[in-house]
């Protein structure tokens, strides 16, 4: 069982060794992800977060009160918005081709993928 991590592990290389982990050690599995194109990014409670330049997110989220604590320095706003990399529908069935990939829901709309093999 994995729940938000596959975001947070440094690019699709990295996704992918973790997948690759995951199919030959848990051929049962339940892989949560926030969806990237639910409107509101989960970490920081920021809407559209995740659609802006990187030094727009940077910028937010040093001045955004909600989500993570505040984060003050230029630098480390760049590194914390680039340590999470929100997965496509697309992304998570080349990750997880022979899992069901369910929606989790919130007001009608996609928020999370779920890669599920019983």
């Amino acid at each position: 069982m994995s729940n938000s991590l596959l975001e947070h592990v440094g690019g699709y290389a990295r996704r992918r060794q973790l997948a690759d982990v995951i199919h030959q050690h848990a051929p049962r599995h339940w892989v949560q992800t926030p969806y990237r194109y639910f409107p509101i990014e989960p970490h920081w409670a920021f809407p559209g977060l995740q659609f802006l330049p990187l030094p727009a997110r940077a910028a937010a989220v040093r001045r955004w009160p909600l989500g993570h604590a505040a984060i003050p320095g230029r630098a480390e706003s760049t590194d914390a918005v680039l340590a999470t990399e929100l997965l496509s529908l697309t992304e998570m069935r080349l990750l997880f081709p022979g899992s069901d990939i369910w929606r989790e829901r919130a007001a009608g709309l996609t928020k999370s993928l779920v890669a599920v093999r019983a």
